[in-house]
């Protein structure tokens, strides 16, 4: 599992991100990163969309990230004497010396993870670095059965400013890949600078989940309860869901 994202994605991460993603997720963890009085980890901690308000906030929480990119933008971010909470690890055999009150991963991390071996040593790992009653919570979306058979072709998902006068703009588009289960994505990025229009692509690709193969992962690791609700308010699974909210709890 290694997905490195390009320097110029991780450049206009924030700038794309909050404007997307904010409104989606932001209260939901911040509010279950304020109930935890322990220590948090978020795994996929990238820039810091999440994790530089909880820290503001009092939390002590940590961050882990593969990408060295994204993480030289949070460490910009942070005070040299918080550089410690961050680490270049991976989610499937990330280690601390120390366990965690509640594990986050948040916006996708889940679906970076490809293979059926790797998924389990990865929730086995959070389960070990968790305390006793300690919580973790991931997110997937649930599949569009629509694009999973048709994909999608140069869609522009966000189209802004990065500077007064400088115009950027990301398109992405999709190859599904029904047999392996996998959403083969590419964002291509277009943005004024140096009176020039660049350019700069990065292909990733995401696996998806329906309901009861996630049912079926979670319980075939070493976690004894789980919840799976259809939206960051609590919602029960129902036909209109299109979150796969897991809440996985220890002992």
């Amino acid at each position: 599992m290694k997905h490195e994202y390009p320097e110029n994605f991780a450049r206009f991460y924030d700038l794309i991100y909050h404007h997307m993603r904010d409104s989606v997720d932001n209260d939901y963890f911040q509010n279950v990163i304020k109930q935890t009085k322990g220590k948090v980890l978020e795994i996929g901690v990238g820039t810091g969309r999440l994790f530089s308000n909880a820290l503001n906030q009092g939390a002590d929480i940590y961050g882990l990230d593969i990408s060295h990119s994204m993480l030289n933008v949070l460490y910009k971010k942070l005070p040299e004497d918080q550089h410690y909470r961050i680490s270049l690890q991976n989610v499937i055999d990330f280690k601390f010396d120390f366990k965690f009150d509640l594990i986050i991963a948040p916006f996708r991390v889940i679906m970076h993870v490809l293979e059926k071996d790797e998924q389990i040593r990865t929730l086995n790992n959070v389960y070990d670095h968790l305390e006793k009653s300690g919580k973790f919570i991931f997110d997937a979306f649930v599949p569009d059965l629509n694009q999973l058979l048709n994909g999608i072709d140069n869609q522009v998902d966000f189209e802004g400013e990065y500077e007064p006068g400088k115009k950027i703009r990301r398109t992405v588009s999709t190859n599904p890949d029904l047999i392996n289960q996998l959403i083969n994505i590419r964002f291509c990025l277009e943005w004024d600078e140096d009176n020039k229009l660049k350019h700069e692509e990065w292909r990733v690709p995401l696996r998806y989940y329906f309901r009861y193969e996630l049912e079926h992962l979670v319980e075939r690791s070493k976690f004894e309860k789980y919840k799976i609700f259809g939206d960051y308010q609590g919602t029960e699974l129902n036909q209109k869901s299109r979150e796969f909210i897991t809440i996985c709890q220890k002992g």
